[in-house]
């Protein structure tokens, strides 16, 4: 006999983007790095900044509004969120998932705050798919989140001057049990705490308690200590880490039929939403995946909005007609910690699968 084989689809992505922004002229005056390196070797060409109003968490429901508007539901049928906003927020010691559901009117939702750095979507999305498959009651999760840390970017440090493409933004997902668009196959991740300490704000926690720099400046800023020692060690991980983590998504995914399902490869990904990176790095991977560069989003005009960046490509890949029904879509981050991941999704209608 025939069982249908429950599922978790995406139903919808939302975004939101700061009107304000950063230049690469801009940045270049600040860094002194000529603006050609900024645009062509950094991938920067412009980058949003917070405006006055646009606050971490209140940028992560604003992007629940979109998506909960592009899905076409109540947000009362939301059973779950998982909040990314990151640690960096409206308030100290304040569990901002519970705010944003009440914000957003998610009234039977509870609300969890997830952190992995810039790696947290794809973790959040096992999280959701797991809660869905296995806990009674929970069919819609929405996994929504702001970021700000350009905050502590100190353009004057040349030892982090990797980070000056934080930039600031929010967005969101809804996944539903048996969604019929959009399924998400399978979700790995890998993480090293032996680079726990190499990308550090020094000042501000226990063990530093001290406000005495000013945001974004001296030690209230994000530091490297060792840079040549993380280049080192992490240059050996890092490229490698990303492909293997690709690797284990495609190989922990579930078929998406009943038919024969061979094992999914990387000459099966169509779409590969990615994080923004150095140019090169960015280059570098496709290649390596065998991928050319119309087959991804470079987020160039909006450098990194951390673990936002997944929810933004999938609303402006899909708006470009680059990211289309029956993509398999790959996303990928890699996030300070350190902590790579990444999730396979059949972009576009699920072909139902069927068990005997």
């Amino acid at each position: 006999m025939a069982v249908s084989v429950t599922h978790v689809g995406i139903m919808a992505a939302g975004a939101y983007v700061p009107a304000t922004t950063m230049s690469s002229g801009e940045i270049a005056a600040r860094t002194g790095i000529p603006e050609s390196v900024i645009r062509e070797k950094f991938g920067i060409h412009q980058k949003p900044i917070p405006g006055p109003d646009d606050h971490t968490n209140k940028m992560g429901l604003w992007a629940a509004q979109d998506a909960v508007a592009r899905a076409g539901i109540d947000p009362a049928e939301i059973d779950l969120v998982l909040c990314t906003s990151e640690e960096w927020k409206e308030y100290p010691l304040w569990t901002a998932g519970i705010e944003l559901a009440h914000a957003l009117g998610a009234t039977r939702a509870w609300a969890l705050d997830v952190q992995q750095r810039c790696g947290t979507t794809m973790a959040a999305i096992e999280l959701a798919r797991a809660m869905i498959l296995s806990s009674p009651g929970i069919d819609t999760v929405l996994i929504a989140g702001g970021y700000r840390n350009c905050d502590f970017v100190d353009f004057g440090n040349a030892r982090a001057r990797f980070l000056i493409n934080l930039s600031a933004g929010g967005g969101a997902l809804i996944l539903r049990k048996n969604h019929d668009r959009n399924r998400v196959l399978g979700t790995a991740v890998i993480t090293d705490g032996s680079f726990s300490l190499d990308v550090i704000v020094p000042a501000g926690g226990t063990v530093d308690p001290r406000f005495d720099d000013p945001l974004g400046t001296g030690r209230r800023a994000l530091d490297v200590p060792d840079p040549e020692g993380m280049r080192e060690r992490l240059d050996a991980k890092s490229m490698a880490n990303f492909l293997a983590v690709v690797d284990q998504a495609l190989a922990r995914s579930e078929p998406s039929s009943d038919t024969n399902h061979a094992p999914l490869t990387r000459a099966d990904i169509g779409f590969l939403n990615i994080l923004h990176m150095k140019r090169s790095a960015h280059r570098y991977v496709l290649g390596e995946l065998g991928m050319r560069e119309d087959q991804s989003f470079y987020l160039e005009d909006y450098g990194h909005i951390g673990q936002q960046d997944q929810p933004l490509v999938c609303v402006e890949a899909a708006r470009r007609g680059l990211l289309r029904d029956g993509h398999l879509m790959v996303m990928v981050a890699a996030g300070i910690g350190y902590a790579w991941s990444a999730s396979a999704i059949a972009w576009g209608p699920v072909t139902k699968a069927t068990t005997t």
